[in-house]
C-alpha cells in the first residue's frame, strides 16, 4: 500500500515568486495598457500628420504650377515687349525670354521652354537635376500639343509638372512651356519632420512610461501594504496597520481596512474575554460538583445534602448556559415574535410579577397609554431582569416604581430605585458581558443580566438609558420604536 502525503502550503513568496507575479500585476497590466494606448495614439498621430502635410504638399504645388500658368497666360495676353514696346507678333523665343527675366520661381521648382522642338530657355534656380538634359524628358514635353498635367520619377525623385503649349493665331504650336516641380525634396523634408515627430513621440512614451510605473506604484502602494500586512496578521497579533498618507481611493483602502482590522481585534479581544470569563463561571460549579461527589459520603442526611448542594450548581449552570444561549440567538432574525401589546396591560402584569421578588415598596410611577410592535415575553424578561437587579441594591421597605410612556413613536419603560446608585465610571462598563455591578452589595449571578437586557432593547432597535448616581438610585429605560422598522432600517438610525 503505498503512502501518500501532501506538504502544507504557506503564505511565503520567494523573489522569483514575487518577479512572476510583478509581471502579471495590476502595475504591470497598466503600464501595458499605457504603453499600447500612447503607441497608438502616437502611431496614429504621426501618420495623419504626415497625410495632411502631404496633402498640403500637394495643394501647394497644385497652386503653384497653375499660377505659373496665369502669370504666363496674362504675360502672352498683354503681349507688349518692355524693350522695344512694339507686341510680340508670336516671337515666342521673345516672349520665354522677357517671361523667364521678370519670373521668380520657388524653391524646387523650375521653368523650361522648347521651341522647334529642342530646349530653349531654362530659370536661372539651381536644382538638383537638370531635366532639359533628359532626354525622355525632352522628347515627351517637346512635341507637346494640349496643356498636359502630370507626375513623373527622376534620380532626384518625383517631379510634378505642368505643359503648357504656346500657339499661334492659326493654332501651330511655336512653342512649349513647362513648369516643374520637384515633389521628392519637397517630400524629403516633410519625411524629416514626420521622423522627428516620431522621436519626440517615442521620447515622450519612453518618459510617460516610466512615469506610469512610478505613478502605478505610488498608487498601488497601499494595497501592497495591505497585501503584506493581511499576510503579517495572524490571530494572537492583530496590531499591525497600514500607514495612511493622502485622501485619494487607495488611502481610503488603507483607511477602510484599517478600520476593519480595528473592529477584528475588538471581536477577537471580546471573544477571548467571552471565553475566558465563561470558563471561569462554569469552572467554579464543576469544581464545587466534583469535590463533594469525591467525598460523597454513605451516611444518607450527608448524601442528602450533597446530592442538593449539586442540583443547586446544576441549575445555576443551567441558568448559566441559557443566558449565553440567549445571548447568542439576540442576534438572529427568528429572535424576536412579533405581536400587538398594550403599553398599560403590559405594565401591570410586569408590577404584579415583580412584587414577589422581594419585600420592597413596589409602584407604578406611570402607565403609558396605547398600542406597540414587540415581544412580550423578551420585553417581560428584560424588565424582570432590571426589576430582580433593583431588587439586589435595595433594603426591604425600599422604593422600587415600574412605569410607561408612549409618546414620539417610542415606548419606554422604566424601573427606578432607591438603592445605593451605581459610580459613573460604572455605568458603561455594566451593560458588559460577566460584569458585576460594585458597591456595597456586588450583583449575583454570572453578570449577564444586563447584556441581556441590552440585547433584548436592540433586537427591537432600541436601547437601554441609565440614570444614576450614587447614594441616590438608579432608573433604567428600555426604549423601543412603537412599530418595527422596515428590514433596511438600521438599528443606529433608531437610536
Amino acid at each position: 500500500m503505498t503512502m501518500m502525503t501532501t506538504t502544507p502550503t504557506t503564505g511565503t513568496t520567494t523573489p522569483m515568486t514575487d518577479f512572476l507575479r510583478s509581471l502579471t500585476g495590476v502595475r504591470s497590466r497598466l503600464l501595458v495598457g499605457y504603453v499600447v494606448l500612447m503607441t497608438v495614439a502616437v502611431t496614429v498621430s504621426v501618420i495623419l500628420a504626415r497625410q495632411a502635410l502631404l496633402a498640403d504638399l500637394d495643394a501647394r504645388i497644385d497652386r503653384e504650377l497653375v499660377q505659373e500658368r496665369k502669370e504666363l497666360n496674362s504675360f502672352v495676353r498683354q503681349g507688349i515687349d518692355p524693350q522695344t514696346g512694339e507686341r510680340f507678333e508670336g516671337n515666342v523665343r521673345r516672349i520665354f525670354e522677357t517671361f523667364l527675366a521678370r519670373n521668380f520661381t520657388s524653391r524646387n521648382e523650375v521653368i523650361i521652354t522648347f521651341v522647334d522642338g529642342e530646349p530653349y530657355a531654362r530659370s536661372p534656380e539651381v536644382v538638383p537635376y537638370r531635366l532639359d538634359t533628359d532626354p525622355e524628358l525632352v522628347a515627351r514635353w517637346a512635341d507637346l500639343r494640349r496643356p498636359e498635367r502630370g507626375r513623373v520619377d527622376t534620380p532626384e525623385g518625383a517631379v510634378e509638372y505642368l505643359g503648357v503649349p504656346l500657339q499661334d493665331s492659326g493654332g501651330e504650336v511655336r512653342g512649349v512651356f513647362v513648369v516643374a516641380h520637384f515633389r521628392g525634396r519637397e517630400l524629403a523634408s516633410i519625411e524629416t519632420g514626420v521622423r522627428a515627430a516620431a522621436g519626440v513621440g517615442l521620447a515622450a512614451l519612453v518618459i510617460g512610461s516610466l512615469l506610469a510605473w512610478t505613478l502605478a506604484s505610488r498608487v498601488l502602494r497601499p494595497m501592497k501594504l495591505t497585501t503584506d500586512t493581511a499576510r503579517n496578521i495572524t490571530e494572537s497579533d492583530l496590531t499591525r496597520r497600514i500607514p495612511v498618507a493622502g485622501s485619494d481611493e487607495a488611502s481610503l483602502l488603507a483607511q477602510t481596512f484599517n478600520e476593519m482590522l480595528d473592529r477584528l481585534e475588538d471581536a477577537f479581544r471580546t471573544q477571548r474575554k467571552f471565553v475566558d470569563d465563561a470558563g471561569h463561571e462554569l469552572r467554579t460549579p464543576i469544581t464545587v460538583i466534583r469535590g463533594h461527589l469525591e467525598l460523597l459520603d454513605e451516611d444518607p442526611e450527608e448524601r442528602r445534602k450533597t446530592i442538593a448542594l449539586v442540583m443547586d450548581e446544576l441549575e445555576r449552570m443551567n441558568r448559566f448556559v441559557n443566558d449565553l444561549l440567549l445571548l447568542a440567538r439576540a442576534e438572529q432574525p427568528d429572535f424576536l415574535e412579533l405581536t400587538t401589546l398594550d403599553v398599560a396591560s403590559l405594565t401591570q402584569e410586569v408590577h404584579q410579577k415583580a412584587s414577589a421578588l422581594g419585600k420592597r415598596d413596589w409602584r407604578i410611577e406611570e402607565s403609558g397609554r396605547g398600542l406597540i410592535v414587540a415581544d412580550r415575553q423578551r420585553l417581560t424578561q428584560a424588565l424582570m431582569q432590571l426589576a430582580q437587579n433593583a431588587v439586589q441594591h435595595t433594603a426591604d421597605g425600599d422604593i422600587i416604581a415600574i412605569g410607561s410612556a408612549v409618546n414620539d413613536g417610542k415606548a419606554r419603560f422604566w424601573v427606578r430605585d432607591t438603592g445605593s446608585g451605581i459610580k459613573a465610571e460604572d455605568q458603561e462598563r455594566i451593560f458588559e458581558r460577566f460584569s458585576r455591578g460594585g458597591g456595597a452589595r456586588p450583583s449575583e449571578g454570572a453578570g449577564l443580566g444586563l447584556a441581556i437586557v441590552q440585547a433584548i432593547a436592540h433586537a427591537h432597535y432600541g436601547r437601554v438609558d441609565l440614570r444614576s448616581r450614587p447614594g441616590a438610585g438608579s432608573t433604567f429605560t428600555v426604549i423601543v420604536p412603537t412599530d418595527p422598522p422596515y428590514p433596511d432600517v438600521t438599528k443606529e438610525t433608531l437610536k
